[in-house]
């Protein structure tokens, strides 16, 4: 068996056969539909739910630390396309093809890729619905996600497909790419940012940024009209406010969380009656953990997120399920795609060793987050974290004086260095 130190894990984190052809890189599915046990288990087997920025790196890891355990991942999208620099896209800096990946690099480590979706958890007999079939597990590590609260705001349910959120970037983000830049010189494009938490704190401001800067390049009598649920900007806040200044063409109204879209009228609603037109909207409503994470009772009290073991990131509701990435809530952290890696990593060391019998050495998260303010300048934050008395605990931030070109010349060089970690 191949291991993986602390050390190393902690310095690659940055804090110091019965389904079709089952072939040696993965798994083709057949087109037959899957019943009964699509796969039966030989061995010691981790299922991963989910294939972004936490459960390709959980998938990618458990196989590098302990090759006989059998890794299987269900993700039902053929590409992995990532959320963090999408903003880009809005501005034309990137394209999304840039920032879209095959999961080949997965297979060359082992990992069984299964384009299917995962259906349902069924706890207690240790296993995931795979349409009519299922896959059996020892441990289950669930990076579901986030998902939209859609009935949050009145209309936004009927208007769901004409009105984007780009928040899951893809296909929308490229169709909100496209109705920016034919908007019309003059126009008023509008962009809210929901309540706290949610996917990407900085996310809303960075977009702001970038939609701001391609307005004042091509079209300088348009404007862009932010309305934040949030009292204030929520993160790196007085870096955001600096670098608006750039930006005459950005309106800011606070504490105006959207509760009523008419898309015929294109108007929106706010909480306290403001009855604000459009042009274009970006409409990004409130957020819960992915799905099928609420079907399995795996959220809190809140019905929103799921609590975890800071140590292993099991479920406090369901043992042998693990839960990580945007959909937990408990620790100080924030739902990055950088947090989300660095649990996936995590996660990995403690399944191997609870399937190994070890005791499983505590391991706390970092993260570092840049957020692109221009077409060449960023800005960025850096947390610490560690453990104490079996808890994730908040030790130092650090962020950047201000905009520069030398920090979005590191985030280049950082998402190259990540993105290899979770796929390569």
């Amino acid at each position: 068996m191949m291991t993986l130190s602390r050390r190393e894990f902690l310095r690659a984190s940055g804090t110091g056969a019965g389904l079709g052809l089952l072939a040696t890189a993965g798994i083709t599915a057949c087109a037959a539909p899957m019943k009964g046990d699509i796969m039966p288990k030989m061995g010691r087997r981790v299922v991963v739910i989910g294939g972004g920025w936490g459960g390709a790196t959980a998938a990618k890891y458990v196989r590098l630390a302990d090759p006989s355990i059998e890794v299987i991942l269900l993700e039902p999208n053929k590409e992995f396309v990532s959320c963090p620099f999408s903003n880009l896209v809005l501005s034309g800096l990137m394209s999304i093809d840039s920032m879209t990946f095959g999961y080949d690099g997965l297979r060359r480590h082992g990992v069984k890729v299964l384009h299917e979706m995962a259906t349902a958890i069924e706890p207690d007999a240790r296993r995931v619905r795979v349409g009519e079939g299922y896959l059996q597990y020892d441990r289950l590590i669930v990076s579901p996600g986030v998902d939209f609260l859609w009935e949050q705001v009145d209309g936004l349910s009927a208007a769901r497909d004409s009105v984007l959120h780009a928040w899951k970037a893809g296909p929308q983000t490229v169709q909100l790419a496209g109705q920016l830049h034919a908007m019309a010189d003059g126009g008023v494009f509008v962009l809210t940012v929901p309540p706290v938490a949610y996917r990407c704190p900085p996310g809303p401001y960075e977009r702001v940024c970038q939609v701001a800067w391609y307005l004042k390049t091509n079209k300088p009598r348009a404007k862009i009209l932010v309305l934040d649920a949030n009292k204030n900007i929520v993160s790196k806040t007085g870096l955001f406010q600096a670098a608006w200044k750039a930006y005459p063409n950005i309106e800011y109204r606070p504490a105006s969380r959207v509760e009523k879209i008419d898309s015929r009228a294109r108007e929106v609603t706010t909480e306290i009656g403001d009855k604000v037109k459009y042009d274009v909207i970006n409409l990004i409503p409130p957020q819960r953990a992915g799905t099928i994470a609420v079907q399995a009772d795996l959220v809190g009290a809140d019905k929103r997120w799921c609590e975890v073991n800071h140590l292993t990131y099991e479920s406090v509701k369901h043992k042998g399920i693990h839960v990580i990435g945007d959909s937990t809530t408990g620790l100080p952290v924030p739902k990055s795609g950088n947090i989300a890696n660095a649990m996936g990593k995590i996660c990995a060391v403690a399944v191997v060793h609870l399937l190994n019998g070890k005791e499983v050495p505590p391991m706390a998260p970092g993260n570092t987050c840049y957020s692109w303010v221009s077409d060449r300048e960023a800005i960025a934050v850096v947390n610490a974290y560690k453990i104490e008395n079996g808890k994730v605990v908040q030790i130092e931030q650090k962020l950047t004086p201000g905009a520069s070109a030398a920090v979005a010349q590191n985030s280049i060089g950082w998402r190259t260095s990540i993105w290899n970690d979770i796929l390569g």
